[in-house]
Order: structure tokens, then sequence, then C-alpha cells
């Protein structure tokens, strides 16, 4: 059997080395030279109008999409409903999914507590554990509260060939591999977690994974800037890329889709991190609007999460800087986005900042990356400049949604009515949203108390 060699390739350009350099021969650019595996070609070499290899190829026949017969997918369900609705309805056979986050964050956790219920229904699973050994996933499977979870059959292994081997023999239904970027391709010379490593790797794995209709959960690594790590076409051959969020000191987590060949990428699970596990937070809305304050600078946005409503509160601290440029600190949001408002409530609702610290938090944890956030920092920030509480009704807090432009008008958004159903199922009657304040300025004066009119929810 031919030797399989490799070669290094330019990650910009293309340019194909035989040997590693700092530099591209071919484009001039530095450290982009990545090692792949690469198959000697068999037989002839020439290749032309007969295919390679001087073969001749038969042509295909194209069908019509509405002559080919659509097949129902056929999921396994993971036992944890609010997994199973991000990925569509369940886990489906052959497919791939990426699970990314930072360290510590739940990812194996929440996959253990998958395979515990899987095996619980009489499915057969693989937890393949490149990171940590036998023993350590045992001390974890112990603290959960599903007794199937000691059940789960288990492999500590790194070699890729020994992983694909047991898959082979095992057949499994599920396979857990955490994490893909510490197996190791041996043709490679490349240490594990390397560009060429992590792509052999994912490519093996999905050839086995399609061949034998094995579901495989990877379990991967972020950059410092939240991002996965790893070359980017580890998320192109994957079929779905989930991101874990949140943050290790507090006990909220989400689980979003960032790409979903088998379902909508609008769903998002969200999670509470306690003792025994991860646990389902079937109504989030109800932790979050009890925690809402009504100090200045708090505002409750009605946002949407896929085709679930939450309410989530929005906080901003004002203080005069010392600094030259002031502090800008954000944290569940858009730092571009909020920089965009910050510069509108200057221009047209006169509030200006270029002398203050400026702090925009979203608690509880939770990542907002809808436009409707817009008129909730626009209120908070202004509410906590001028130290005045937002108004609502009783003891209820104020609730709004809104994108703003930049000529400080508001602009609907997506699902209105079923965002202030959300609200009203709280108790929170005034909401302040575009189809009632078509202006910036207008939802200021309603907002902290100088307008008369308001919208019930």
């Amino acid at each position: 059997m031919p030797r399989v060699a490799s070669v290094h390739v330019c990650s910009a350009c293309g340019h194909e080395s035989a040997r590693w350099s700092g530099q591209c021969a071919g484009c001039g650019e530095w450290n982009t030279l990545v090692e792949e595996s690469r198959e000697p070609v068999r037989g002839g070499s020439s290749v032309g109008r007969g295919g390679a290899g001087g073969r001749s190829a038969a042509a295909a026949s194209p069908v019509a999409l509405g002559a080919i017969a659509a097949e129902d997918q056929r999921r396994l369900s993971t036992g944890v409903g609010e997994l199973d609705a991000v990925l569509g309805g369940g886990l489906v056979p052959g497919s791939l999914v990426l699970i990314g986050g930072a360290p510590g964050i739940g990812k194996s956790t929440l996959t253990t507590m998958a395979l515990a219920n899987l095996v619980a229904a009489g499915r057969r699973t693989l937890y393949v554990s490149a990171e940590e050994s036998a023993a350590q996933i045992r001390l974890r499977a112990e603290r959960l509260a599903q007794t199937a979870a000691l059940q789960i059959p288990v492999i500590a292994e790194t070699d890729l060939d020994t992983v694909c081997a047991t898959l082979e023999r095992e057949r499994p239904e599920v396979c857990v591999i955490d994490s893909v970027q510490t197996l190791h391709a041996a043709e490679l010379t490349g240490a594990p977690g390397s560009v060429g490593q992590v792509r052999a790797v994912a490519g093996a794995v999905m050839g086995l994974a399609k061949e034998l209709g094995i579901a495989v959960l990877l379990v991967g690594h972020v950059t410092k800037e939240g991002s996965l790590a790893g070359p980017r076409v580890l998320e192109h051959l994957v079929d779905c890329v989930l991101q874990f969020e949140g943050e290790r000191e507090r006990t909220y987590r989400t689980v979003r889709a960032v790409k979903n060949r088998f379902g909508s990428t609008n769903e998002v699970a969200v999670f509470e991190m306690r003792d025994d596990g991860l646990v389902e937070v079937l109504d989030a809305s109800a932790r979050f609007v009890a925690e809402a304050t009504r100090a200045p600078g708090s505002v409750v946005l009605c946002s949407m999460e896929g085709s679930r409503p939450l309410l989530v509160e929005v906080q901003a601290l004002v203080a005069r800087s010392e600094l030259v440029p002031p502090r800008r600190v954000v944290s569940g949001l858009d730092r571009n986005r909020v920089a965009l408002v910050l510069a509108v409530l200057g221009r047209h609702a006169g509030i200006g900042l270029g002398a203050s610290d400026v702090f925009v938090n979203v608690v509880g944890g939770v990542r907002i990356e809808e436009p409707g956030v817009d008129l909730a920092v626009a209120l908070a920030v202004a509410s906590a400049a001028r130290g005045v509480p937002l108004s609502g009704p009783g003891d209820h807090p104020l609730a709004c949604f809104g994108e703003l432009g930049l000529t400080g008008e508001l602009r609907t958004v997506a699902h209105p009515d079923r965002r202030l159903g959300e609200a009203a199922k709280f108790g929170l009657e005034t909401v302040v949203e575009p189809a009632s304040c078509p202006t910036l300025r207008a939802a200021l004066a309603v907002a902290l108390g100088r307008g008369r009119t308001a919208v019930a929810a």
C-alpha cells in the first residue's frame, strides 16, 4: 500500500510546499502553512478529457427536485427537551454536531446527560474522552441525578485510528468525542489541535459517521474571543454547530444553534447549572423579571430568542470619567451596537456622554444579538445618566423593545404581538415600543414620566 504523504498548504493562497516554513513562498504571508495528508495518485497520472488516470467517466443524469422522494429524518431524542428543540427535534443518524464553549461551561455535563438518557432508552452509545481519564468521567457521572449515567460505555483514547476502529466494532447509535482538538492522526506530524490535525480528524470521523449512521457529538474548544477554535472548515464539515454561552460564575447557561442543516437556527435553550447537573429552565422570563429592579438604569427588554419570547433585564451605569477616551464596557451585547445607540442619544436626545464612562450589562449572563435591544439600551443609559428611574405602574418595572435608527426614529421589529403577550403574562402593563413612540424623544418622554401615553400590553 502506498505511503500516505503530507504537504503544507497555505491557508491564504493555496500554495503547496513539501516542508513547513514561516513565510509562504507564494503570497508572502506569515504562519499560514498548515499540514494536510495527501493520498498518492494510483495508476495513470494524466488528467485530461478522459478523466483522472485516462479513465473515461460516465455523465450523471440530473433529476428534477420534484421527482425526488423526500424521506422523513428519523431522529433520536436526547431526553433533554431544550437540547432537542435547538437540534430541531433530536439527533439525526449520521450527522455531526459540534458543541463549542468556554472551559467549565458545562459541555461535558450536557453530553453526559444526553448519553445517560439514551442509555436509559435502550440506545447504543459510546463516550470517547481524549482529555479526561475514565475515572474522571465516572466522578462527573456520579454527580448527576441520572442513575443511567454510570452505564455509559467509555474509552479514554487520543489516537484517531483506535477511535475509528472502536466505532466500527461497537457500531453505537450516538457517540460523543470530547474533544475534537485533542485527537491525533498518526500520519501527520503536527501537534494535536493544529489546523491540519483537526481537519484530518473531523474528515475521518465524518466519513465513518455517514457510512455507519452514527450521530456524533463533537466537543470543541473556543478562542479568547469566544469563537470556535480550529480551522473554519471544521464548521463547514459538520451538520450542526451549537454555541454554549454563559459565565462560569453565574448559574444560567444558553445553547444556541449557529448552523443547523436539519432545523432552524433561531432556537435557544436555557439551562441552570446546579450541583447535580444542568436543569432546563422552561420559563426563564419569570426568573429574570422577578430579579428586575426599579433603580435608575434598569429596564426590562421584551426580546425574541428564536421562536420564544424572553424577558431579560438590561442595566446601565453612567459615571464621570477620569480617562481620555472614557470607558465603554459592555456585557451580553454587541459593543459596536451600543456605541451606535450612544451616538444617537447624544445627537437626537441631547444626552451627551463624551466625558462619562458607560457600563451596559444584560443580567443573568444572557447574550442578546437582535436589533430590538436598541431601545432598551437607550432607555437604560438615559435613566442612569439622569438618575431618574424609568416609570412603570405599581411595583412593576418598565418594559420596552424596538430598533433605533440613525435619525432617531424607532423601527418595528419581528413578532411585536408575542413580545407584548409575554410582558402581559407577567403583569408588565407599560411597554414602550415603536407602535406608540415613533421617535426616541417620544420614548424617553414616556419612560422618564414626562409623557402622557403608554401602551397597555
